[in-house]
């Protein structure tokens, strides 16, 4: 319970910060927004200020022009006016008497004005008016309050409105935030249905090739890699118990006859004997199986130069032949070696391969010990072991081949399973079955292929290709 709560507040915190993010840009636009509309909204206010004084004054700045001769007639009810003579008398004021003595200066302004007439502020512009030869001015004024009423009143409109903007923004933002996090719900909802009981459903893809798809597939590619890494770990769990339940069984057997009081002298040495080679097979079944679940396990992340994989499948070649040299049962093999690696230094433009280069003499190795043990099952003449290596700047190809009599054809679909032996090998005792299961793992981990071709009675060719791949860190030997 207190697992899900934690979920559903962390799921929740996403969807407030999304729509406190949305709420935050819209504040933000929305006061810059704000200030420029403000601007705005005063240089109107005044330019309709400024036109309501022309109006105003308009009737006195017609009569000077058309009937200068007239008598001036006085403003209207709140009509704010002075008229100035040119003898600096002044037939027309209607303005606060504050302004009287203000007048002549005012008039020289001839533009808009704000002045303080004690008890308020007034807006004023003074229109010059020129009637034969004599230049006479009409001051408009208008109380400031009224401009700033307006203002005020537009203001109030332009917050109200930002204000329902934001929240629609910040509710716009939480609704969509909720339908869009639906789908991950979804998938959380699924992930755990997943993790509490044993299935090979996947995670639901949505029909919209959006960014939570293409997480679902990729969350369902890296369920499918774990489910077949823990099935992996289980055939192998499952295989090592069962060939080493064999040699154990064995091994406890000669102890139990070399522990019996009434054994012979010779007979104890021959039990103590057997012991020490189950040990023996034990051991080397212990660690191929190790190397396996490294190889298995690696991420191909060495680079190694053709060269360098050259030096250790020569190595590799010269153990076989040493091999052959001290074994009388091997006497007559021949254990041949040919390079078709160009010569080129590292960082002059040659192709490197993902692969430690121990691995790859781990597979001439194997495979060279399996065509070796060929020879001791069933014979063969002329006897030959045949390493090729070439480089086409591509693609590594080594191939070990034998004239051993091949695969029996029955076994051959079998013969890189894990703990796989033909017939012949499990019957002779040598042999864990992980050899060719080694080398498939190691061309699997460097993105190459092995492929077998057997010719029943002749011999087996074994051919490893491995794909060249990016200088990223070139192990120069």
């Amino acid at each position: 319970m207190s697992s899900d709560r934690r979920r559903s507040t962390r799921h929740h915190g996403i969807r407030t910060r999304i729509a406190g993010g949305f709420l935050l840009i819209a504040v933000v636009v929305s006061l810059f927004a704000g200030l420029a509309i403000n601007a705005q909204l005063e240089r109107i206010v005044r330019d309709g200020t400024v036109q309501a004084l022309r109006s105003d004054g308009a009737q006195y700045v017609f009569a000077l022009q058309a009937r200068p001769d007239d008598p001036l007639q006085g403003p209207g009810l709140g009509t704010r006016i002075a008229v100035i003579a040119p003898d600096g008398s002044i037939p027309v004021f209607s303005l606060p008497t504050t302004l009287a003595a203000q007048l002549p200066a005012l008039a020289a302004t001839r533009e808009v004005t704000t002045v303080d007439a004690g008890s308020a502020t007034y807006i004023l512009l003074s229109q010059p008016v020129t009637v034969g030869g004599d230049t006479w001015y009409v001051i408009a004024g208008r109380d400031e309050a009224e401009e700033t009423t307006v203002l005020v009143q537009m203001r109030l409109l332009l917050v109200g409105s930002f204000a329902l903007l934001v929240l629609g923004v910040a509710a716009g933002g939480w609704i969509l935030t909720t339908v869009s996090l639906r789908p991950v719900t979804r998938l959380r909802v699924s992930a755990q249905s997943l993790s509490e009981r044993s299935t090979d459903e996947v995670l639901p893809v949505g029909r919209a090739d959006d960014e939570i798809a293409q997480l679902a597939i990729t969350l369902n590619d890296l369920i499918e890699r774990l489910r077949a890494s823990a099935d992996r770990e289980r055939q192998l769990v499952s295989d090592a118990s069962h060939e080493l339940r064999t040699p154990l069984a064995i091994l406890r057997t000669q102890l139990e006859l070399a522990r019996l009081e009434d054994s012979s002298r010779e007979q104890l040495l021959a039990d103590i004997e057997g012991a020490e080679r189950s040990a023996t097979r034990l051991s080397a079944l212990v660690t191929s199986l190790l190397e396996l679940s490294r190889i298995e396990a690696a991420t191909p992340e060495e680079r190694t130069s053709a060269a360098r994989l050259e030096a250790d499948v020569l190595e590799a070649v010269e153990r076989a032949r040493f091999r052959v040299a001290s074994d009388d049962a091997l006497a007559g093999i021949e254990v041949e070696y040919v390079s078709a690696i160009a010569e080129s230094a590292p960082g002059d433009g040659a192709a490197v391969y993902a692969v430690r280069a121990d691995d790859v003499g781990r597979v001439v190795d194997n495979l060279a010990g399996n065509a070796l043990q060929a020879f001791t099952e069933r014979g063969g003449a002329p006897r030959r072991v045949s390493v090729m290596l070439d480089d086409d700047g591509g693609q590594l190809t080594l191939r070990v081949s034998d004239n051993a009599g091949g695969l029996d054809p029955a076994f051959e679909p079998r013969a890189l399973e894990r703990f796989s032996r033909s017939d012949a090998t499990r019957s002779s005792g040598h042999g864990s079955g992980l050899g060719l299961a080694i080398v498939a793992a190691i061309a699997r981990n460097a993105g190459g292929a092995i492929v077998l071709h057997n010719r029943p009675g002749h011999g087996l060719e074994v051919v490893v290709t491995l794909p060249a791949a990016s200088a990223l860190s070139v192990d120069p030997g």
